[in-house]
Formats: C-alpha cells, structure tokens, sequence
C-alpha cells in the first residue's frame, strides 16, 4: 500500500505542530541569547553512513515557523549519504536556526534511521520476487511517518492502519466464530478492502484459501512448511511469513517463494542516526 498524499500532509502537520509546541512551549529563552537581528547559516552533516529520510517533515517545519529560512538540501530522501558528510544547509535568522535545530534533527535522525534498517534488510531480499513489509508496531504519533520511511528505505506499506485493510487474528477468530464466519463478514462489511488471516495450521490454510482470502500470513510455519504451502496455494491467494524472522534468515524465508515478510523490527527496534548542526564561521 501507499500512503495517500492526503493523509501524509495531514500527519506532517500534526508532527510538527505537537513537536513546536513541546519544545518551545511558551517561548525559546536560551535562543534569546543571541540578538534579534543576528543572521547565520548553519550545516547539518551525518556521523555516520545513512539512507536520508524526512525532507517533507523538515521543509513544513521551517515553513511553519520561520518561512524566511532558507533551505538548502545537498541531498534527496532516498540517498545515501556517507558519515561526517553534510547534507543540509540553512540561512536565516540565528534565533530561527537555534530553535528549529533539535526537532528537525529528531524527525531527520529517526526517519533516515528506519529508512536505512530498512534498505539494509531489503538488501538480503536482491534477486528474490518477496517484498520486504513493515507492521503497526511504531512510535506513537509517528506511523505515517515512520511507514514513509519504510518506504524510502525500499520497503512496501502494510496496512497504515485499523481502516484501510483487514487482518483476522486469533482473536478476531474465535470472537467471530471461525475463520470461514470472520472472512465472510469482513467481505460483507467492506467488499473493496483487502482481507488478510492470520493461521497456524495446515487446516486454518485451507480454510482461508476456500474462504478467497485475499493474503493468508503464515505465523511461525517452519522453512519446509512455508515451502509446502507456497507449492499448496499455487497462486490462489498471496502469502506473508511473520514471525522469529530475523535479518540472518531473512533470505532463506524468502527462498521459500512466499509474497510479503513482515517484520516489526524495520519501525519499533531503531537506533536513531548521529546528527549534528553547526553554525558556520561569519
């Protein structure tokens, strides 16, 4: 899935409001160190090799606060960059520069981070038709952004959300009646959204399959299981593997011939990017 641009401009716009507000609050006292009228340019470089992600939340955050920033980009969303490189400059106001400097750095730092996990698990994946997906296991108030990300990195979307997309768990199962009866139902509810379920079992797979599942995930099967049911559906519905899926056997999951892995770890499990700003000599 993809993001839709409607709701990507509206979670930029909530991110950097609620990053503003948190961070200046009332007012940026230390910023009014520096006289009012005091102009700089300032330089943004990485401490180490990253794939670039979050111009878009960037750009709206200088936009919102101080339009007279210029901005300057040395690099695109999807770069890679390499370590003590500069790949941001701005020119304006020393106050404006001072105060937008760390939530610009905390949206550029957590972004390219996922983005660059993301490329570094996609890159196990070359040569092979599986698809690399990320899950809803992210930060609060950042799974757009974080799904972004993902896709700059070389990712594919899964669902953003509760709404876009069905996926029946074990829960949804049994609190429904069976997969047959929660299939049926989410085919009722929504004809037009995709249908995924989640099985454990040779006979849940079948189940699935004769219910026209859209995509059946086949939690924690073994290699050889995934092998039998890629052979078993034989194209009649796409196939996720999810679970103790880890990025030194994610190319022999992949081997099997399932579609899509899905892995948690691409948004809940990252080490944010060593970023640093420094105002350059007058």
């Amino acid at each position: 899935m993809s993001i839709p641009q409607s709701l990507l401009e509206h979670a930029i716009q909530i991110n950097i409001q609620h990053a503003l507000s948190e961070d200046i609050g009332d007012g940026d006292i230390t910023a009014m160190l520096t006289p009012e009228d005091e102009q700089a340019t300032a330089t943004i470089i990485t401490r180490e090799d990253m794939v670039l992600a979050g111009q878009p939340w960037v750009n709206a955050l200088i936009q919102t606060f101080d339009a007279s920033v210029e901005v300057e980009w040395l690099f695109q969303d999807g770069d890679r960059v390499k370590a003590n490189n500069a790949f941001l400059k701005l020119k304006g106001s020393a106050r404006s520069l001072l105060t937008v400097e760390r939530p610009a750095l905390n949206f550029i730092q957590t972004l390219s981070a996922v983005a660059t996990k993301t490329a570094e698990y996609v890159k196990q994946l070359e040569g092979l038709n599986t698809a690399l997906l990320d899950t809803r296991k992210t930060l609060p108030g950042l799974r757009i952004a974080q799904k972004y990300a993902v896709a700059v990195g070389g990712g594919k979307n899964h669902r953003l959300g509760l709404f876009d997309a069905f996926l029946i768990k074990e829960n949804h199962i049994m609190a429904a009646g069976g997969i047959v009866q929660a299939i049926a139902q989410a085919h009722q509810i929504a004809p037009n959204k995709p249908v995924e379920v989640e099985v454990e079992t040779w006979d849940e797979l079948n189940q699935a399959i004769d219910a026209k599942a859209d995509i059946v995930m086949l939690d924690n099967f073994s290699q050889q299981q995934m092998i039998d049911a890629v052979n078993h559906v034989a194209g009649r519905c796409k196939l996720e593997a999810s679970g103790n899926i880890t990025i030194e056997n994610l190319r022999e999951v992949a081997t099997t011939g399932v579609d899509y892995i899905s892995m948690g770890v691409l948004t809940k499990d990252v080490k944010a990017i060593d970023l640093s700003m420094r105002f350059n000599p007058a």
